[in-house]
C-alpha cells in the first residue's frame, strides 16, 4: 500500500513538474505577441474609444493604438495583461533613435512608462511618431496653428 501512495504522489510531481516547466517556457518565448488580447484590454480600460489602428513594437512588449478620434493609446505587456494608458496631448516627448526604426518616449504624467522603443520597420515607427505629434498639440491649440478660417 505504501509503495502505491509513493508512486503516486512521486507522479503527481512529475505532471506538476512538467507543466510548470511548459508555463514557464510559454511565457519567455519571443513570439508570443497576442494582439487580439491587447485589444480586448484596452477596451476594458476605455470602453468609450474606438481602435483605429496599431502598431506593435519590434520584441511585442509594447502596442501603440490610434483611436478614432485622432488620439493615441500606449499598452505595455506586463506578462500576463497589459497596462494601458490614453495619451493626453502636451504629456509626451518624442526624440528619435539612431537607427531610425524607433523612438524613445518620455511620459509627463505617467514616467514608469518611459522608455525606447523600437519597431519591424522605419515606416511603422514614422507613422507611430505621427499619432503622437497629431496627439502632441492640444485641440484649442490646433485652431491657432490652423489659422482662421477665410471667409469670402
Amino acid at each position: 500500500m505504501a509503495l502505491v501512495t509513493w508512486t503516486l504522489i512521486f507522479a503527481l510531481v512529475i505532471v506538476f513538474a512538467f507543466f510548470s516547466s511548459r508555463m514557464t517556457k510559454q511565457t519567455t518565448q519571443e513570439n508570443l505577441h497576442d494582439t487580439g488580447f491587447a485589444i480586448l484590454e484596452f477596451g476594458r480600460a476605455f470602453p468609450g474609444e474606438a481602435i483605429r489602428d496599431l502598431h506593435v513594437t519590434a520584441d511585442g512588449n509594447a502596442v501603440f493604438v490610434r483611436l478614432h478620434d485622432n488620439k493615441a493609446g500606449f499598452m505595455r505587456n506586463m506578462r500576463s495583461h497589459y497596462a494601458c494608458h490614453l495619451i493626453e496631448p502636451g504629456t509626451v516627448r518624442v526624440r528619435d533613435l539612431p537607427s531610425g526604426q524607433g523612438f524613445s518616449i518620455e511620459f509627463l504624467d505617467a514616467p514608469f512608462h518611459n522608455g525606447e522603443f523600437t519597431f519591424a520597420s522605419a515606416e511603422a515607427a514614422a507613422e507611430v511618431s505621427l499619432w503622437l505629434l497629431g496627439n502632441y498639440i492640444g485641440h484649442g491649440d490646433r485652431d491657432i496653428v490652423a489659422g482662421p478660417a477665410a471667409t469670402s
